[in-house]
């Protein structure tokens, strides 16, 4: 197990690395949004499928929600965030991401103390689950070191217990609507 320090971390984040930490979900892979590729290939996940932007505070990903979504999204990170929801937003027309098919983006902000001062450093990052694509996601350091042996792993392990359960996922339609994608730990009504 390869097991790095917060400095550490950061270095290899900003070499174009991934790096493995904990959330308060499930374990997630991570990187610099401009290395997202890098994320395919550890998880041997499909190219069609959206990585998600994980922020440390929401004034860090507010540049990536179109004017049309803000207030709407302002409203539901406000009231959810941290924590296990993520927001599917379009994103402004000068933005641009290889790890998203279309121009919508899904952006959480994780309730981990530990996951969050690493974002605060190194930046909003573009992120999955740390496990084999298809694969169950593992739930501790140990087993992430298992499913995929040359990730590091921010320290210190173990990790604190998350959930285990995936977000829960909704995405932006118009003003005032949104629809449900996945059910995880946050339950919403009425989405519009």
């Amino acid at each position: 197990m390869k097991v790095r320090n917060q400095k550490e971390a950061l270095n290899l984040l900003k070499d174009g690395l991934p790096l493995g930490f904990q959330t308060d979900t499930v374990p997630a892979i991570g990187c610099i949004p401009a290395h997202s590729e890098i994320i395919y290939e550890v998880k041997k996940r499909e190219k069609k499928k959206a990585l998600i932007l994980m922020g440390a505070e929401i004034s860090q990903v507010l540049q990536y929600v179109h004017p049309s979504a803000l207030c709407d999204f302002r409203r539901l990170a406000d009231k959810f965030w941290p924590g296990a929801l993520t927001l599917i937003v379009p994103m402004p027309a000068e933005k641009n991401f290889s790890f998203i098919p279309n121009n919508f983006i899904g952006i959480r902000i994780p309730d981990s103390e530990i996951a969050r001062l690493l974002i605060f450093d190194s930046g909003p990052l573009a992120t999955s689950s740390a496990n084999i694509s298809g694969i169950s996601p593992s739930l501790t350091a140990h087993q992430v070191a298992l499913d995929l042996p040359n990730l590091n792993l921010l320290g210190p392990v173990p990790w604190p217990k998350c959930s285990g359960k995936a977000s829960t996922i909704i995405q932006w339609v118009r003003k005032g609507e949104w629809k449900l994608i996945r059910q995880g730990n946050v339950f919403l009504s009425g989405l519009g």
